[in-house]
C-alpha cells in the first residue's frame, strides 16, 4: 500500500526549477574529486599508485559523513522546512568549496596539506547529505501525482549535469596545462568555479516557495517533533526499501560511471585527458536517458523499471569492464556509454521510487537513515574497493562483478517491494 500523497498545491515552476537544477552544485563537487583523483594525489600525497589509493580512500571516509549530515539537516527540513534547509546545506558547501580552492600544496605545508584536503571533504560531505534527499522530496512534493516520476528525474538529471560539467573543465583544465602548471595552480580554476556556482545557486534559493507539503503539515499541526524518532518507529520498512534502491543506484553510478575514468587510466590504457572527455560524453548521455526513464515510470511503474535495471545491473557491467580494458577506443566509447546508461536510469527511478517510501511526514529523516547509508557504503567506499580489488586479483572484470553481486543480493528486496505509483 503506497504512502499517502502529498496534498497537490501550486507551486512555481521557477521554484521547481531552481531546486531541481540547485543539485548541479554537489555533484559537480564530489564528482571533481575522483575526476581530479590522480591530479590531487600528486598534489597532496605525493603521486604514485600509493597516492591514488590515499586519494580514494579519503573519498571514501569522508563520504561517511554523508549520513551524519542527512539526519541532521533531515531534521532541520522535517522539522523547520524543506527551504530552510537547503539555504543552510548550500552556504556550507559554498565555503567548503572555496576553502579546497584556496588549500596549501604538499609542497607548501608537507603532509597537513593531505589532512587538510580530507577534513574539507568531509565538511562537504557532511553538507551534501541532506541536499540530494531535501531536493528529491521538495520536487516530489510539489509535482502532479501523474508526473511525479518525471519531475522528480530531473533532480537525478541535474545531477548529471554536475557531472557534465566536472567532467568537461577537468578535461578542459588538463587538456590545457602541462603537468607543472597543472599540479602548480591549475588544479585550483575547477574548484573555484565551483565556488562561484554554489554562491549563485544560494542566492536562486532564497527566492524559492517553501514546499506545499510542509505548509499543509504546518498548518494541520503535524509537523513531527522528533522524525528521527518517528521514522525508526513507523517507517522501518520504508528505511529498508530506500536503503535496497539507493544501494543499487550508488553501485551502478560511482563503480559505473565516475570511477571510470580512473580506471581507463590506471587499467585500460587511455590518457588522462581522453578518459576525462569519454567521462563527459557519459555525463551526456545520462542526462538524455534519466527524463526518458522517469516518464517511464509514470507509464508502467516503479517497480517493473527497477527489476528490469536490476537485471541488467546483473548481466552486463562485468562484460563491459573487460571491453575497456582491451585498449582500443572504440570499445572503451562503447563501454562507458552503456554503464552511463545503466547509472543514468537506476538514478532516476531511484530518485521518485525512494522519495514515495515515505509519507510527508518525516519524509526527509527516512530518507536520510535509508538513501545515504547506502550511499556511503555503496558509493564512498565502491570506488577505492574496486581498485583495491583490481590490485589484489590483478582482473580487470572485478568492478562489474562487484555490480552483479550487489544487484543480485538485493533483487529479493526489490521483488517484494509494493507499486508506489499513485493510481
Amino acid at each position: 500500500m503506497s504512502p499517502p500523497a502529498a496534498t497537490p498545491a501550486a507551486v512555481s515552476r521557477r521554484s521547481m526549477a531552481v531546486a531541481a537544477l540547485s543539485t548541479v552544485v554537489e555533484w559537480y563537487d564530489f564528482t571533481l574529486y575522483l575526476y581530479l583523483a590522480t591530479v590531487l594525489s600528486r598534489v597532496f600525497y605525493g603521486g604514485g599508485a600509493v597516492a591514488l589509493g590515499t586519494t580514494l580512500a579519503g573519498f571514501a571516509l569522508a563520504y561517511l559523513m554523508r549520513p551524519l549530515g542527512a539526519i541532521a539537516f533531515g531534521h532541520i527540513g522535517d522539522r523547520y522546512g524543506r527551504r530552510r534547509m537547503m539555504l543552510l546545506s548550500m552556504a556550507v558547501m559554498t565555503v567548503a568549496m572555496l576553502a579546497t580552492a584556496l588549500l596549501p600544496t604538499r609542497d607548501q605545508i608537507g603532509p597537513m596539506a593531505g589532512w587538510l584536503l580530507l577534513l574539507l571533504r568531509c565538511v562537504m560531505a557532511f553538507s551534501v547529505g541532506g541536499e540530494y534527499t531535501g531536493v528529491v522530496a521538495y520536487l516530489l512534493e510539489g509535482a502532479r501525482p501523474e508526473r511525479r516520476g518525471l519531475v522528480t528525474s530531473t533532480a537525478a538529471a541535474a545531477s548529471e549535469v554536475g557531472g557534465l560539467l566536472a567532467a568537461g573543465v577537468a578535461a578542459l583544465t588538463v587538456g590545457t596545462m602541462s603537468v607543472a602548471t597543472l599540479d602548480g595552480w591549475g588544479w585550483r580554476i575547477p574548484f573555484l568555479f565551483g565556488a562561484a556556482l554554489a554562491a549563485a545557486v544560494w542566492l536562486a534559493r532564497s527566492t524559492m516557495q517553501e514546499s506545499p507539503e510542509f505548509e499543509r503539515q504546518a498548518t494541520q499541526g503535524s509537523v513531527p517533533r522528533n522524525p528521527l524518532r518517528m521514522s525508526l518507529s513507523r517507517h522501518r520498512i520504508g528505511i529498508l526499501r530506500g536503503f535496497a534502491i539507493s544501494a543499487l543506484g550508488s553501485i551502478t553510478y560511482y563503480v559505473g560511471i565516475t570511477y571510470v575514468p580512473a580506471f581507463l587510466t590506471e587499467t585500460g590504457g587511455v590518457g588522462e585527458a581522453t578518459a576525462l572527455w569519454l567521462s563527459t560524453g557519459a555525463a551526456l548521455v545520462v542526462v538524455m536517458v534519466t527524463p526518458l526513464v522517469g516518464l517511464l515510470t509514470d507509464r508502467v511503474g516503479r517497480r517493473p523499471v527497477l527489476l528490469g535495471l536490476c537485471g541488467a545491473a546483473a548481466l552486463l557491467p562485468a562484460a563491459m569492464f573487460g571491453m575497456m580494458a582491451s585498449g582500443g577506443l572504440a570499445l572503451a566509447v562503447a563501454g562507458t556509454m552503456i554503464l552511463a546508461m545503466l547509472g543514468g536510469g537506476v538514478s532516476a527511478v531511484g530518485a521518485v521510487a525512494t522519495a514515495e517510501q515515505f509519507p510527508g511526514e518525516g519524509r526527509l529523516t527516512g530518507l536520510a537513515l535509508g538513501v545515504t547509508s547506502a550511499t556511503a557504503i555503496f558509493g564512498g567506499l565502491a570506488p577505492y574497493v574496486a581498485h583495491r580489488l583490481i590490485a589484489w586479483s590483478g582482473s580487470p572484470l572485478m568492478p562489474g562483478l562487484m555490480i552483479a553481486v550487489v544487484a543480485l543480493g538485493l533483487l529479493p528486496i526489490l521483488l517484494r517491494m509494493n507499486e508506489t505509483r499513485p493510481a
